[in-house]
Protein backbone atom coordinates (compact mmCIF):
# COMPACT_ATOMS: atom_id res chain seq x y z
CA UNK A 1 0.00 0.00 0.00
CA UNK A 2 1.13 3.09 -0.83
CA UNK A 3 1.52 6.36 1.42
CA UNK A 4 -1.02 7.91 -1.00
CA UNK A 5 -3.51 4.93 -0.66
CA UNK A 6 -2.91 4.87 3.32
CA UNK A 7 -3.78 8.83 3.16
CA UNK A 8 -7.03 8.29 1.42
CA UNK A 9 -8.29 5.76 4.55
CA UNK A 10 -7.22 8.39 7.17
CA UNK A 11 -10.39 9.71 9.26
CA UNK A 12 -10.60 13.29 9.45
CA UNK A 13 -10.58 15.00 12.39
CA UNK A 14 -12.10 18.47 13.23
CA UNK A 15 -12.00 20.04 16.82
CA UNK A 16 -14.26 23.01 18.15
CA UNK A 17 -15.22 24.19 21.34
CA UNK A 18 -19.02 23.34 21.57
CA UNK A 19 -21.06 26.28 19.58
CA UNK A 20 -18.05 27.61 18.48
CA UNK A 21 -15.76 27.83 15.16
CA UNK A 22 -12.32 26.28 16.13
CA UNK A 23 -10.28 25.98 18.49
CA UNK A 24 -7.29 23.47 20.43
CA UNK A 25 -7.50 19.24 20.60
CA UNK A 26 -9.82 18.06 23.15
CA UNK A 27 -8.16 16.60 26.34
CA UNK A 28 -10.59 14.02 26.97
CA UNK A 29 -8.39 12.17 29.89
CA UNK A 30 -10.07 11.44 32.92
CA UNK A 31 -13.50 13.01 31.03
CA UNK A 32 -17.18 11.87 30.41
CA UNK A 33 -17.73 10.82 26.61
CA UNK A 34 -20.52 11.13 24.53
CA UNK A 35 -20.38 10.03 21.27
CA UNK A 36 -23.03 10.49 18.43
CA UNK A 37 -22.07 8.10 15.97
CA UNK A 38 -22.88 7.50 12.25
CA UNK A 39 -21.44 5.65 9.18
CA UNK A 40 -20.11 9.13 8.31
CA UNK A 41 -19.51 10.94 11.16
CA UNK A 42 -18.66 10.96 15.00
CA UNK A 43 -19.61 13.88 17.41
CA UNK A 44 -17.27 13.21 20.54
CA UNK A 45 -18.27 15.50 23.68
CA UNK A 46 -15.97 15.57 26.54
CA UNK A 47 -17.85 16.43 29.73
CA UNK A 48 -16.18 18.00 32.43
CA UNK A 49 -18.20 19.45 35.61
CA UNK A 50 -15.78 22.46 35.93
CA UNK A 51 -15.58 23.26 32.43
CA UNK A 52 -17.43 24.35 29.23
CA UNK A 53 -17.76 20.96 27.10
CA UNK A 54 -15.86 20.67 24.39
CA UNK A 55 -16.27 18.93 20.80
CA UNK A 56 -14.37 16.55 18.21
CA UNK A 57 -15.28 15.78 15.03
CA UNK A 58 -14.40 12.35 13.39
CA UNK A 59 -15.21 11.89 9.71
CA UNK A 60 -15.27 8.31 8.33
CA UNK A 61 -12.90 7.66 5.62
CA UNK A 62 -15.06 6.79 2.48
CA UNK A 63 -12.35 7.50 -0.97
CA UNK A 64 -14.67 4.69 -2.58
CA UNK A 65 -17.75 6.38 -1.48
CA UNK A 66 -19.25 2.50 -0.77
CA UNK A 67 -20.69 4.00 2.79
CA UNK A 68 -21.97 7.69 1.28
CA UNK A 69 -25.31 5.81 0.13
CA UNK A 70 -25.93 2.28 2.15
CA UNK A 71 -29.09 2.24 0.24
CA UNK A 72 -27.35 2.89 -3.22
CA UNK A 73 -25.69 -0.84 -3.78
CA UNK A 74 -23.06 0.10 -6.75
CA UNK A 75 -20.01 -0.94 -5.51
CA UNK A 76 -21.98 -2.06 -2.24
CA UNK A 77 -24.27 -5.33 -3.08
CA UNK A 78 -25.62 -5.69 0.11
CA UNK A 79 -26.29 -2.62 0.88
CA UNK A 80 -25.13 -2.52 4.06
CA UNK A 81 -22.20 -1.19 6.04
CA UNK A 82 -18.98 -1.98 4.90
CA UNK A 83 -18.14 -3.01 8.67
CA UNK A 84 -15.04 -5.34 7.43
CA UNK A 85 -13.62 -2.78 5.46
CA UNK A 86 -10.21 -0.48 5.32
CA UNK A 87 -12.36 2.48 5.62
CA UNK A 88 -14.76 1.49 8.35
CA UNK A 89 -11.69 -0.60 10.45
CA UNK A 90 -9.72 2.91 10.14
CA UNK A 91 -12.60 5.02 11.28
CA UNK A 92 -13.05 2.37 14.44
CA UNK A 93 -9.71 2.55 15.22
CA UNK A 94 -9.65 6.39 15.31
CA UNK A 95 -12.61 6.82 17.11
CA UNK A 96 -11.10 4.20 19.74
CA UNK A 97 -8.02 5.89 20.03
CA UNK A 98 -9.99 9.03 20.91
CA UNK A 99 -11.78 7.80 23.68
CA UNK A 100 -9.13 5.44 25.13
CA UNK A 101 -8.06 7.76 27.72
CA UNK A 102 -12.16 8.70 28.94
CA UNK A 103 -13.46 7.83 32.11
CA UNK A 104 -16.92 6.92 31.06
CA UNK A 105 -18.52 6.69 27.35
CA UNK A 106 -21.79 6.45 26.62
CA UNK A 107 -22.75 6.18 22.71
CA UNK A 108 -25.61 7.83 20.97
CA UNK A 109 -26.95 6.15 17.60
CA UNK A 110 -29.59 6.12 15.12
CA UNK A 111 -31.31 2.91 13.21
CA UNK A 112 -32.52 -0.07 14.30
CA UNK A 113 -30.53 -3.36 14.50
CA UNK A 114 -27.27 -3.96 11.70
CA UNK A 115 -28.49 -0.54 10.98
CA UNK A 116 -27.49 0.86 13.95
CA UNK A 117 -23.48 2.36 13.74
CA UNK A 118 -23.27 2.73 17.34
CA UNK A 119 -23.87 -1.19 17.76
CA UNK A 120 -21.34 -2.20 15.35
CA UNK A 121 -19.29 0.37 16.42
CA UNK A 122 -19.60 -1.28 20.14
CA UNK A 123 -18.98 -4.98 18.40
CA UNK A 124 -15.49 -3.69 17.07
CA UNK A 125 -14.97 -2.22 20.84
CA UNK A 126 -15.30 -5.98 22.49
CA UNK A 127 -13.87 -7.52 20.02
CA UNK A 128 -10.32 -4.98 19.50
CA UNK A 129 -10.64 -2.76 22.40
CA UNK A 130 -12.02 -4.20 25.39
CA UNK A 131 -10.50 -1.52 27.65
CA UNK A 132 -12.13 1.02 25.39
CA UNK A 133 -15.51 -1.45 25.89
CA UNK A 134 -15.75 -1.79 29.73
CA UNK A 135 -15.85 1.89 29.78
CA UNK A 136 -19.57 2.63 28.02
CA UNK A 137 -22.26 2.85 30.65
CA UNK A 138 -25.15 2.76 27.93
CA UNK A 139 -25.32 2.56 24.06
CA UNK A 140 -28.91 4.86 23.57
CA UNK A 141 -30.41 5.11 20.41
CA UNK A 142 -31.55 8.68 19.46
CA UNK A 143 -32.29 10.89 16.56
CA UNK A 144 -28.61 12.15 16.41
CA UNK A 145 -29.14 14.19 13.13
CA UNK A 146 -32.00 16.43 14.80
CA UNK A 147 -30.56 16.76 18.33
CA UNK A 148 -28.65 19.92 19.01
CA UNK A 149 -25.22 19.78 20.51
CA UNK A 150 -27.11 20.93 24.07
CA UNK A 151 -29.14 18.19 23.62
CA UNK A 152 -26.95 15.54 23.21
CA UNK A 153 -25.00 17.21 26.35
CA UNK A 154 -28.26 16.76 28.25
CA UNK A 155 -28.49 13.28 27.34
CA UNK A 156 -25.45 12.55 28.58
CA UNK A 157 -25.27 14.57 31.59
CA UNK A 158 -28.42 12.72 32.76
CA UNK A 159 -26.94 8.94 32.05
CA UNK A 160 -23.85 10.18 33.86
CA UNK A 161 -26.13 11.73 36.57
CA UNK A 162 -24.28 15.18 36.35
CA UNK A 163 -26.42 18.36 37.90
CA UNK A 164 -27.35 20.57 35.12
CA UNK A 165 -24.23 23.30 34.83
CA UNK A 166 -25.00 26.96 33.97
CA UNK A 167 -24.76 27.68 30.59
CA UNK A 168 -24.50 31.26 28.63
Amino acid sequence: MTSDSHDRHAPTTTVHPVGGNGGTPVDITGKLAVVAVDAGHARIYAIDGDAAPALETINAPDPSHVNHNIFHRHGNPSGAFDVDGPETTAYFKALAHALAHARGVLLVGHGKGKANFSHQFESFLEKHHRDVAAKIVANVRADIDDLTDRQLLRLGEQHFHIDVPRRA
